[in-house]
């Protein structure tokens, strides 16, 4: 049975191969991790005025939607960007197949005080088609992919089943 491609199966794919396998074969690990217990702490204690956690048929989660057409997704730190920015445009993508058009991301970082609109553009859709072929692949292998040291490796939840 294949499953849903989630949100943050397409953040994992970005962070490491290996860790969206883990975490796609229901090897979880980050119930301990003091970095996700950040990450809720700051989801806990920021934008409460805001309608949060808005969950589509259990394949995006979006953080908050403030106004029509845009949508925003907290972040702890920018040092895994390009992930965070992956993540918001699955969203946007996944929306658009919806049927739900002209909506932009906002990325926001409450602890700097930061924010990044992100947006849908032809050549995001193709990366995007293209993440979910490669995450299909992944999802479909019997063993994880090849460990490979990465500079975020000490701070990951499976460091210590990876890097065994």
């Amino acid at each position: 049975m294949q499953k849903d491609i989630t949100g943050i199966m397409v953040y994992y794919y970005v962070v490491c191969k290996r860790k969206l396998w883990y975490f796609s074969n229901d090897l979880t690990m980050e119930h301990n991790d003091e970095n996700v217990a950040i990450g809720k702490s700051i989801d806990e204690n920021t934008y409460n005025d805001e309608d949060k956690h808005i969950n589509i048929r259990n394949i995006i989660n979006i953080d908050y939607i403030k106004e029509r057409n845009v949508i925003h997704e907290v972040k702890k730190s920018r040092s895994i960007e390009e992930a965070s920015i992956k993540q918001v445009e699955y969203y946007l993508y996944y929306l658009e197949k919806q049927g739900v058009l002209n909506v932009y991301g906002i990325l926001d970082y409450p602890l700097i005080k930061k924010r990044k609109e992100i947006y849908l553009t032809d050549e995001v859709r193709q990366e995007i088609e293209d993440i979910l072929g490669n995450i299909k692949n992944i999802l479909s292998m019997d063993i994880p992919p090849e460990y490979k040291k990465i500079g975020i490796c000490k701070k990951c939840a499976y460091y210590d089943i990876c890097a065994i």
